[in-house]
């Protein structure tokens, strides 16, 4: 594995685009790491500070999800160095959506991330730059449709993704109008774990779990989780947590869910961020789902977690541990030997794979078909990387393995 991965790692990109804005200090890189099956898919990301080798990793680490969530294609992404809260930030993204215009209308498919918003900002502006949807560019490098087959499905990406949740099962609250897009990342999360104990031994129900992050993943996979049986000990917020180490009720979960104060937790017994960080790591807790950002999590905080009761740890974050490698670090790997760790190409794979099912022709436009068809592309995963290893350590591992067979 160590072997395909260094190779993979070192294997310069296909396409390094780069641009700077000629109204601001903004700078911006569109990286294709191949052009697997005649296309790249990744999100847009606007951070100060970001640079080309942040866009670099995440489109490697796109290719690796693709080949779980499909379709098989390249990785990509785009990054922009700039702050998200300055005034001229609609402008920015109007000139570089511009820029990028003729890889989005021939081989390249992209969509929100990072301070990027997919329904208010990405959509409408690719619009007016002249491109159908931003995912575009995989239905003509990949597909190859026909212009009525690429109308229909251009069709049920644009509904799909913005589709509002009717089924209670999936929304929190149906008269909030949550989307696809607002919960099944999340979702995703949860049911790796559903999906974790169904094949490897074991029972969600009573678990023990800790939610680190309350954005739109983490609150999402505390209110699956809950949902399923699992009782919330600690979550951990950039503001500040909570800890209950009976587990919070299910009704408790939604109601925090509710609450939140835009994309962070809000609670009137919420105690600081250095205080929650002081106790969270010495909880007991079976279940432990990083969904705040990248490489967060130290060596010690994780050991603290293992030297308790921890047994699976399902990653909302991509790459949560504070290691600098791209993929498979040594707090990663350590980690990996010792307790059962869902890789994030599987467990949030969960948007990747609805544009996937979005640019089949004429799928199911119901609640339960998205999210099932997430849930068994998870599910699928999970038993692909059992049947290759069937110990509950070195997962990660084998399902690097697994994906990087495809790919080196």
């Amino acid at each position: 594995m160590k072997e395909l991965l260094k190779l993979y790692e070192n294997k310069e990109p296909e396409i390094v685009f780069n641009w700077k804005d000629s109204e601001t200090e903004a700078e911006g890189w569109t990286v294709i790491n191949s052009l697997r099956g005649g296309a790249a898919g990744g999100g847009t990301r606007m951070r100060q500070g970001l640079d080309q080798n942040e866009v670099l990793s995440l489109a490697k680490t796109m290719e690796v999800k693709f080949t779980v969530s499909g379709p098989p294609i390249g990785g990509a992404k785009s990054g922009i160095n700039f702050d998200p809260a300055d005034p001229r930030k609609k402008g920015v993204l109007e000139r570089w959506y511009k820029a990028v215009s003729p890889l989005l209308k021939s081989y390249y498919g992209t969509g929100g991330d990072l301070n990027v918003d997919e329904i208010n900002e990405v959509i409408p502006i690719t619009e007016d730059c002249g491109v159908w949807h931003p995912q575009e560019g995989v239905f003509n490098g990949h597909f190859q449709p026909t212009e009525a087959d690429k109308i229909n499905r251009i069709g049920q990406l644009r509904q799909g993704v913005i589709k509002v949740l009717e089924n209670t099962h999936f929304s929190p609250d149906v008269t909030r109008k949550y989307t696809v897009a607002d919960m099944i990342t999340g979702y995703g999360v949860a049911e790796a774990v559903h999906h974790y104990y169904s094949i490897y031994g074991g029972d969600i129900e009573g678990k023990k779990a800790i939610v680190q992050g309350f954005g739109n993943v983490g609150s999402a996979a505390a209110y699956y989780l809950a949902q399923m049986g699992a009782k919330i000990v600690g979550i951990i917020d950039r503001a500040g947590g909570l800890i209950n180490e009976e587990g919070f009720s299910f009704e408790e979960i939604k109601e925090m869910f509710l609450n939140k104060k835009g994309n962070t937790l809000s609670h009137k017994d919420m105690i600081s961020f250095e205080e929650i960080n002081e106790k969270i790591w010495k909880l007991d807790a079976e279940i432990f789902a990083p969904c705040a950002a990248s490489r967060l999590i130290s060596k010690d905080q994780i050991t603290s977690l293992i030297d308790r009761k921890l047994e699976v740890i399902s990653c909302g974050a991509n790459v949560p541990f504070a290691d600098k490698e791209i993929f498979f670090g040594p707090i990663m790997e350590y980690t990996d030997e010792r307790v059962s760790l869902i890789p994030d190409f599987i467990s949030n794979c969960g948007m990747a794979r609805v544009f996937a099912y979005f640019m089949e022709r004429r799928v199911q436009m119901t609640d339960e078909a998205i999210f099932n068809d997430t849930s068994m592309t998870i599910k699928n995963a999970i038993q692909n990387t059992f049947d290759n290893n069937s110990s509950k350590t070195n997962i990660s591992k084998t399902a690097f393995e697994v994906a990087l067979k495809q790919l080196v």
